[in-house]
């Protein structure tokens, strides 16, 4: 998939950087490694930056940095356009209710398969290639999600619950998988996929697991890595800081809908629930995440209760 031109002109601009000024951006992210060392960052990979070779490379390098530097970082995974890609092979289309992915039998098990297997395994691949030691988990791996069937409610008329299939809600997360990975010195890669009490397996959406764990672990940050700048009012210009009365507003006016809606949602739980801060940053361009988190401006939208 190419670059948009916006991406590929900030690449080109990054490559005649001179010397000096380079020097100053790291100086310039001294006092924020220092506040970050040993926090933990739950990073939702997605978007762009998943199928783009030259962004996973990014990714895969920023994540590592991080690590390096004493910070933990910790990557919960969609996966969208490759369960449609399997989906599609299997002459099956998706069908999604509220930005949603309704998810039957058939489709559950090309979801599992895909996370699971599929990008899971590229993640770490590309982590470990990068230098770090990445290791791959899921909902099922020492019992660490939990979930009951969502029954997604209407937006406009809430006495409406939608049936999404084998669409999960968190009921409970377990940590201490990923924590012992963390005092190991692994980088944790997770798959949003979790079971309920009868074992059977439920897709998750990746932005609730991420914001659910972020929780849980009280982690010091959550990076969701997206398709736009950041979030964006209705004349299409970057909001860089939100926080829970500015977001109903947003919402109540139809400025946020549709798949940004759990995303959003996630975001503002986590901050209420004592994350610091939730960045929402645009994937698509290079080192987003070392731009973001260590950095003075920033680059995507910020999210505190």
């Amino acid at each position: 998939m190419p670059f948009n031109s916006d991406v590929k002109s900030l690449y080109d601009t990054i490559a005649t950087i001179s010397p000096n000024l380079k020097a100053g951006i790291i100086a310039e992210a001294l006092p924020h490694i220092k506040r970050l060392q040993g926090k933990m960052i739950v990073i939702k990979y997605g978007g762009n930056a998943m199928t783009d070779k030259y962004l996973q490379e990014c990714f895969a390098r920023d994540v590592v940095l991080l690590k390096l530097i004493g910070i933990q970082p910790i990557v919960v995974h969609g996966g969208g356009p490759q369960i449609e890609t399997a989906l599609s092979r299997m002459g099956k289309k998706g069908e999604f209710i509220q930005g949603m992915r309704v998810t039957d039998k058939e489709t559950m098990v090309v979801v599992e398969a895909v996370l699971g297997g599929q990008v899971q395994g590229q993640i770490v691949g590309l982590i470990n290639h990068a230098g770090g030691s990445a290791v791959g988990l899921s909902g099922r791996d020492a019992n660490m999600i939990r979930v009951k069937k969502l029954l997604l409610q209407d937006t406009h008329d809430p006495s409406i619950k939608h049936d999404v299939g084998q669409v999960g809600e968190v009921s409970e997360i377990d940590p201490s998988a990923v924590t012992a990975l963390i005092k190991g010195g692994f980088i944790p890669v997770i798959s949003p996929i979790g079971f309920d009490e009868h074992n059977e397996a439920y897709n998750i959406n990746a932005d609730v697991v991420a914001g659910e764990l972020a929780r849980v672990l009280n982690a010091e940050k959550l990076a969701m890595l997206t398709n736009i700048k950041g979030v964006l009012n209705k004349d299409g210009e970057l909001m860089s800081e939100l926080n829970s009365a500015s977001i109903d507003g947003l919402i109540a006016d139809g400025t946020l809908s549709g798949g940004m809606l759990p995303k959003i949602s996630s975001a503002l739980d986590a901050a209420k629930s004592g994350v610091k801060a939730v960045h929402i940053i645009d994937g698509r361009v290079p080192h987003c995440l070392l731009l973001e988190i260590l950095t003075d401006k920033g680059v995507g939208t910020m999210i505190t209760q």
